[in-house]
């Protein structure tokens, strides 16, 4: 038997993210890793808090009967409790415990909240330019991806957002601070986003919810505040893990919590908790649920993430590329060097390319429905930005010389 017909479509577009990943591998093996300027990849590379390897070690080394066995599949009810109050604070509301189901990090999160709200052919809405993901996980649950441009600056436009809707409208999902630009949405855009949706929910009788999908809340620069979709819209859903805020990627555990507001809150987190085990997850990993309960307040190193990006965006900017400033995440998306008289389908792939022959490794934005930009992930070491720097100043003189 072979794959499926639907996965060998989805192999030939998958994520362009992974492709340059790979071909970094490769690279790597050809030229040594040290003569290889990987910045494809969003894969946080520094430590997690050393509180976290304390509280593991001494949890691991606990013997208490089931420590490692099943528990309701939305979580332990002291991990949820604890959740529960660090939501409310983020989100500036009381969530209740019952609203929080622990999650295999946020990707697993938001599978878990599509099968739970899709039916087939229900759409789901997301702005241009989007985490690459998002359209293989509408996919897996039966819907229909939906993408809508922004506006100036990568803001979200009410506007196209209205023109979008429609009665099978399930929900719109938000990312922000934002993969692959690094953009925060302000307060007044949630409630402008807020607004058309209920809008739309008294015109049809149906209120798509929103869904905040938020692993990059704790990675902000100068004191930047996050909003809360929560008090924007009340049929608000917020996906999260700590990959990115305690440097745990590859640990999975993560959130949903529901905000009370929800017209059918307990239903919906009901709906959450059965698919969290029929989907296979069955439960976030236990070890890692007692962990996190207990780092609620601890960080990674985000200032480093702030110096990198910092000194990245200085040496670009001196050698010509124009991007916007990211306020929070660790990535810079900045647009294809114009070539006089071309304006070619497919140019950020060619300029990406490109980049490869000096050893340089980015992401074309045709990945994240924005052709004619690139990202850059700059989650990497000082010495790795250092050293591209000049080899990005020479790729972008040869690009526009035509060499």
């Amino acid at each position: 038997m072979a794959v499926s017909r639907l996965i060998k479509e989805n192999l030939e577009r998958s994520s362009w993210i992974r492709r340059m990943f790979e071909e970094g591998l490769k690279l790597k093996k050809e030229f040594g890793a040290d003569k290889v300027y990987d910045f494809s990849l969003g894969n946080p590379d520094v430590e997690p808090p050393a509180a976290f390897n304390e509280i593991l070690a001494r949890l691991a080394a606990d013997t208490s009967r089931g420590t490692h066995g099943y528990m309701p599949n939305a979580g332990y009810p002291a991990v949820r409790a604890a959740v529960a109050g660090k939501a409310s604070r983020d989100q500036g509301l009381a969530i209740p415990a019952e609203n929080i189901v622990m999650t295999v990090g946020a990707a697993g999160g938001l599978n878990v909240l599509l099968r739970t709200i899709l039916d087939p052919g229900d759409e789901v809405i997301v702005f241009r330019p989007y985490f690459a993901e998002y359209f293989f996980y509408v996919q897996n649950h039966g819907g229909r991806f939906v993408d809508v441009p922004t506006g100036s600056g990568f803001s979200p436009d009410p506007e196209a957002l209205r023109a979008a809707l429609s009665p099978r409208t399930a929900c719109v999902i938000v990312n922000s601070p934002n993969n692959p630009t690094g953009r925060i949405y302000t307060r007044a855009e949630l409630e402008a986003i807020g607004a058309v949706l209920e809008e739309h929910g008294r015109k049809t009788g149906r209120y798509p919810y929103l869904v905040a999908d938020e692993p990059y809340r704790e990675i902000v620069y100068g004191g930047a505040e996050v909003p809360s979709p929560m008090l924007a819209y009340r049929e608000t859903i917020v996906a999260t893990s700590w990959s990115k805020s305690l440097s745990l990627p590859g640990e999975r555990v993560g959130y949903l919590a529901v905000s009370p507001k929800c017209e059918d809150a307990k239903g919906l987190v009901d709906g959450l908790a059965m698919c969290t085990r029929i989907l296979g997850f069955v439960n976030a990993p236990a070890l890692l649920q007692r962990a996190v309960a207990e780092l609620l307040d601890e960080r990674c190193d985000v200032a480093s993430y702030e110096r990198r990006g910092r000194l990245l965006a200085e040496g670009l900017r001196a050698a010509g590329y124009e991007f916007p400033e990211p306020a929070g995440a660790f990535y810079i998306f900045a647009r294809v060097p114009e070539l006089p008289g071309e304006a070619l389908p497919g140019l950020d792939v060619a300029f990406v390319m490109h980049l490869k022959k000096y050893n340089l490794l980015a992401v074309p934005g045709v990945g994240f429905g924005c052709p004619g930009w690139f990202r850059l992930s700059y989650c990497v070491a000082e010495k790795t930005i250092r050293d591209a720097i000049p080899l990005f100043a020479r790729a972008m003189e040869d690009w526009k010389a035509g060499r």
